[in-house]
Parts: C-alpha cells; structure tokens; sequence
C-alpha cells in the first residue's frame, strides 16, 4: 500500500470546517475513484495495493484481514522531495497518528496516537517503537525515533486501538519501521539535498546479494543552521540490515544501526507574546545557558527464524543497545542552591537489551483455517545518571559540581498468546492476552548530610486481554468490532521526584489502566485502492498529570478518570493512469472525566487550581488530517501536492493556553533521467508553506514557565538530485 509525506501544518481554519471539508475530500473521492477502477484494468504505474504482508499483528495474513485500524505506509522519500530526515516526512494520509517536526533536534519529534503521547516535552511516550522488529522503546516506556533512517526502510506500520496492547507496557499505539531486503542486482544509491536555513543532507544506499546474504546499508549526514536562533544540528547516521539463508527454511537477520548527534541546540519553547513578536527567536533563557543536547547510541539485533514442522515456526529475538546523553538544560543558579536539586547538566548513561522467543502453528478446526501465536520474552534497561550543576562561578551553561549519581534499573518479563480462527466462511475470531511483570529499582550514590538516601523500588503487573470479531460480506470488504484493555507505567522521568518534596521517587504512582473499543470497516473495491474507517473510544482510569512544579522538579499525580473518542477515516488509490490520491481525517474528542486540582506557574509547591470534569486534554486538537495528489511515473516528470491541517490545540490542563489551528499547502516537482539499463538520474524541488503563514507547529504540554510554543517555519525550499546506478 503506498503512502506519501507530511510537513508540519499550518493557517487557521475551524473545526467544522475541517471535519467538512476531510470527509468531503475523503467520501466524495472514494466512490468516483471506485467507478474508475471498476472500469479500468489496472496498467502502468498502478500499484496493487493488498500484495503486502505486514508484521503488526504478528500473523501472516494481508492489511484487510486484520481486525484493527493498521496503515501501511510505504517509504520513498524521493517521490516528494522531502530530504528523508524525519519519520513524520512519511506519514502524510494516516488518520490516528500526529506526528510533528518540532523544529528542535535536540528533543526528537512530537508522536500521539488518537491522543496517547501527547504529554510528553520530549522523544515518545504512551507509544510502542520497532526498527526491523527490535525495541526502540526503552522497558520504563520511554522511547525515541531520532535512529529511524528512510534510506533503508521499506515500510511503517501504524497499528492503532485495541490490538497495540498486545505489545504491552504504554502501547497506546504501534509504529515499526523495516528495512527493505537486498535486491537481487546490486543497486547504490547517492543523494544530496539543500535548501531553507542552511540546511544540507548526503546520503548513499547501497543493497544487493552476496551468495546466500542479501544486504542493504546506508549512511548519512544532515547539518541544518535551523529554522529559529540556537538550533543548529549535526546528526550522522548509519544503518545496516543483513539477512542471511541458512537452508531448510531458516533465516538469519542481523540489524546495526549508529546514531551519532554531537551538538543540536536547542531554542526552548516561547511564551505566546515571544512567539508572536518574533517566531525565529529562542527563549532568553536557552541563550543564557547554551542549552544543548548531544547523543550517541549503537544498537544490535538478531532475529532467526525457523520451521516447526510442516506448519509452524520459530522465531528468536535478541538486541543489545547503549546510549549515551549530555544535555544542558536552563535551570537557573538560585534555584540549584536547593540540597535537593539535582543540577541543570544532565547525563544519563544506558545500557539495554532483551529477548523475545515465539512459536506459531497453523491448522483447522471446525473446518476453519486458524492461526496461534505463543510468546514470551524479557528486557532489561541499566542507566547510570549523573547530574551537574549548570556552571562554574559567574560562567553560565558549563559542567559543574556533581549534584546526582544514582542507578536507574527496570526489568520487565511478559508472555503472550494469540489465536485467529476463520471459523466460518464469511467470519473469523481473534482472541489475544498478554501478562507483563515490571520493576523499577534506583540505588542512589550520592548521599549527603542534607540529600539523603534515595534508593527504593516498586513492582508493576498487569493481564491485558483482547478480543476480535470480523465479518466478511464480500472478497472486497470487512467489517469488525474488538476490545482490549491496556495499561501505562510510569517512566523514570515522572517517577522521578515526590510531590511532598521529600527525597525518592514517586512510587506512590499507579499505573495507568484503559478500556479501549473500536468498530471499524476496510474496503478495497478494487486492487489498487483502499477505503478504511473506524470508530475508536479508550476509557482510561489513572492518567499522569502534573502535581506541582517548583526548583526546576516536575512531579505528577493520577487522575481518575479520562476519555479518548472519535473517528478515523481514509483513502488510497489510483484514480487514473498515473494519478495518485492518499488521504486521511481524525475527529478526536479527549477529555479528562474527573476534576482534580493543578498548579499554575513555578515555582507552586501545592496545587490549587481546578480543572473541571469535561475539560480537554491538552497537546491534541480535536479535529487533523492531510492528504497528497501525486501525478506521474517513474521516469521523467512527477508532480505533487500536499495538504495538512489542524484544529486549535490547547496546551495545558486548564485550557487556557491555545495554538491556533492551521492547513498548510505544499508542492514538488520532479524529473528522472534515463541514463542507461540501471543509471537513473533525478531533480527535485520543494517548496513548503506555499501561503507563507505563521504557525505553531507543536505546543511544549503544561511547561511551567509558560513558554508552550515551538513555531513552525514559513516558506521554505528544498532541492535535491538522486543518483542510481
């Protein structure tokens, strides 16, 4: 199934009118673009849209016949233009997911998914990650997208609602990205790109067969000035996907991957009288400190596969990671005089790793075709953090005296099971359960007469069970409802200070527990589109939400009640020879069910103020979407549009603090040149913002200063040449 690319979004537009105008695009184009089909055989460039298998649901079986909102996304980064830096870049008609390019390297890209994520001030939370089925979510449910490389990658998965539980601790939503295999004729790729804000990228991609290993590696190097003051980067990248054929059905894969971000600034967030006067602007304070964030992190997997018999197999899976981080952050002197405090420099050192073993088998029963999973695995998480102070005398934004020296460990072990049955022609069941076993232990090393010690632990369990019904009226189109029920953690960071102010963690959190229900309808009329929808609620007992803020310490307290709610819609296909129509829309309504009291500004040592049952839940506009029409082939000319919007967004609990919906229009223009059998040669050029408008593009979730704003660009450029041979 093909996808295309977004941007970030951008200017005003109502909610109404948004919902309109997503569902006319949507409905009025599914229909004309099925008649069309009907009535054509597919020719050219056409794609058949259901030939893919997909990895989500752990079975082997096409898009259409799993019972959940999944969309996959097809990765070529080149057919827009786009230089292939952000995952966002590839997402552009998938409803559920918001992911925005925060503009600031140094705190990874803004992920939700119908909601789930939104709170986090930086890399992934509430959201399960893979890269080539490895974690790229940490055991405490931290996660980061920053090693994602499109050079390689094949496809992402987006799985959404019910099912993600299956994939345990803060699954509010499945993202996996895999590399494509060799090709079976050797193919390199080179890539250059620059444009807007001093920004440049080289890459190259070379992937083939040698023997009985089919390889695909790549590299890159992207160095941007940034759109606003105090946001330069510098990232290098590489990645590896080997696999290897061992005979009689056994498979071998091998997967490196290296991130290497020696400097990305970091302009903070700014105040909505800061963002309107000038939106190029960093925050005084990140200048006053240098605030800064450099990033190292290799990790390596093994995946082997073999037959069980006639109709079964194994899998096995292990990795193995470090990442290492320093990050200035703009704590200011006087509030470091606290004993307490654990200083603005901040380091953390981790090693990390698991396992996963699965057995699955097919056969039948009843007459029906079924499929059962069983599976069980482990992961481990070994941070060292220190913590410094943020200078040295009157110098500002220096490494300073030790201020935090503790162990944060987290353990987890799981066990799963799934089983599809086809049990009647035109229905099948799902039923899935998992149980997961977490444990967080910090062992403190740096106790003083007025910092005492502030080791301890906490265990978290949790059963998770899932369930599917389908309905198949026709060979084109399904039909299903399912249930699940999920449960969230707490992380390191919100663990990490008591609300009384007294040293230890926060083990006084509880994890948090959702109902989740989805009903859902997948049409292919014809093979090369698709029309999905669904209806999706999560009922969620115990969300995280901000106690006090003071001294530079955020701590968090539950909330009893919440509710995400809504509907997704989209479409795929090929309206003509050489025309292309991906679209997607969300309408999502997230509230928190149950009052509770919060703080307002810093410091604020007790909350006070009430938000009040009903209130939205902030970081989530209530109505997104996007699409992308796309003319060409592949050669010679190909052009494209894109379109994506967003409703007003709040940006804290109260919901007084707002972003302004936007839509943003962008376009590209291509050529490829034909210089031999395999020699290619291709132009491109971008230009995003068409209207030039100002936007934010993410909001920073409850920031106790009051700096909630990240704008995005105006009018950019981007050109880009590719050669294959």
């Amino acid at each position: 199934m093909h996808r295309y690319l977004t941007t970030p979004w951008r200017p005003t537009m109502s909610s109404r009118r948004l919902r309109r105008m997503a569902s006319a695009m949507i409905v009025a184009a599914s229909p004309c673009a099925a008649v069309y089909a009907q009535q054509t055989a597919p020719q050219g460039n056409a794609t058949t849209l259901s030939a893919v298998q997909v990895n989500a649901s752990r079975m082997g079986m096409p898009p259409i016949d799993v019972p959940a909102a999944l969309s996959v996304v097809r990765v070529a980064p080149s057919e827009s233009g786009e230089a292939g830096v952000n995952l966002s870049e590839t997402l552009v008609g998938v409803p559920g997911i918001l992911a925005r390019d925060r503009q600031n390297y140094a705190q990874d890209e803004q992920i939700s998914i119908r909601g789930f994520g939104s709170r986090s001030t930086f890399g992934v939370r509430s959201i399960r990650l893979y890269l080539d089925g490895v974690p790229a979510t940490l055991p405490d449910g931290q996660g980061q997208v920053s090693h994602f490389m499109l050079d390689t990658a094949d496809r992402v998965e987006v799985l959404r609602g019910p099912f993600s539980v299956l994939y345990g601790n803060a699954s509010g939503g499945v993202v996996q990205m895999w590399s494509a295999p060799g090709t079976s004729a050797p193919q390199t790729t080179l890539g250059v790109y620059g444009g807007s804000d001093d920004s440049f990228r080289y890459s190259v991609d070379t992937r083939g067969t040698v023997g009985l290993m089919d390889y695909n590696v790549a590299a890159s190097q992207f160095l941007s000035g940034g759109y606003r003051q105090h946001s330069r980067v510098n990232r290098q990248s590489a990645h590896a996907r080997l696999g290897f054929d061992l005979g009689h059905g056994q498979s071998l894969t091998v997967v490196v991957n290296h991130l290497n971000q020696p400097r990305a600034e970091d302009p903070m967030g700014l105040t909505k009288a800061q963002a309107t006067a000038d939106p190029r602007q960093a925050s005084p304070a990140a200048l006053q400190f240098d605030t800064r964030k450099s990033t190292r992190q290799d990790q390596l997997g093994v995946i082997y596969e073999r037959p069980a018999g006639d109709d079964g197999q194994w899998r096995a899976m292990v990795y193995y990671g470090e990442r290492e981080i320093t990050q200035y952050q703009s704590i200011p002197v006087t509030t470091q005089l606290n004993p307490l405090q654990p200083g603005g420099v901040v380091e953390p050192n981790t090693h990390y790793g698991g396992a996963d073993l699965r057995w699955s088998h097919r056969g039948q029963l009843a007459g029906g075709d079924y499929e059962f999973v069983l599976g069980a695995g482990g992961d481990y998480q070994r941070q060292h953090r220190l913590g410094y102070e943020n200078f040295v005398g009157t110098t500002l934004g220096v490494k300073g005296r030790l201020r935090r020296d503790e162990d944060d460990n987290v353990d987890d072990v799981d066990a799963y099971a799934q089983w599809y049955w086809h049990f009647m022609p035109s229905w099948a069941l799902m039923l899935g359960l998992r149980h997961d076993d977490v444990r967080f232990d910090e062992h403190d090393y740096y106790i003083t007469p007025r910092n005492p010690d502030d080791s301890g632990s906490v265990d978290y369990s949790a059963t998770t069970p899932v369930l599917a019904l389908q309905y198949r009226p026709g060979d084109a189109l399904r039909l299903y409802a399912s249930y699940g029920e999920g449960f969230e953690t707490p992380s390191y960071n919100e663990l990490g200070y008591r609300s009384d102010g007294q040293p230890g963690l926060a083990f006084n959190l509880r994890p948090a527990r959702s109902h989740n229900y989805e009903a859902g309808l997948k049409w292919q009329p014809a093979s090369t589109m698709a029309f999905d929808a669904a209806l999706f609620r999560a009922d969620t007992r115990d969300e995280l939400a901000i106690a006090t803020s003071v001294n530079g310490r955020t701590t968090y307290r539950n909330v009893h009640d919440t509710r995400r709610q809504g509907i997704e819609l989209s479409f795929d296909g090929q309206l003509a020879p050489d025309w292309h129509l991906i679209a997607g829309y969300t309408h999502l309504q997230a509230q928190f069910r149950s009052g509770f009291l919060t703080c307002v500004g810093t410091p604020c040592t007790t909350p006070t103020v009430p938000v009040a049952s009903g209130s939205r839940m902030p970081g989530v506009p209530e109505d997104y979407g996007s699409l992308r029409l796309q003319h060409g082939g592949d050669t010679g000319w190909r052009e494209g549009i894109t379109l994506s919007s967003a409703g007003m967004t709040t940006a804290n609990d109260l919901g007084t603090a707002t972003a302004a919906g936007y839509a943003v229009f962008d376009a590209d223009v291509a050529y490829t040149f034909v210089l031999g059998e395999k020699e290619r040669l291709q132009l491109s050029a971008r230009v995003d913002n068409l209207t030039d408008r100002r936007t934010i593009g993410s909001v920073i979730v409850n920031d106790g200063n009051g700096r909630y704003y990240e704008p995005a660009p105006g009018r950019t450029w981007l050109f880009g040449a590719r050669l294959s041979f």
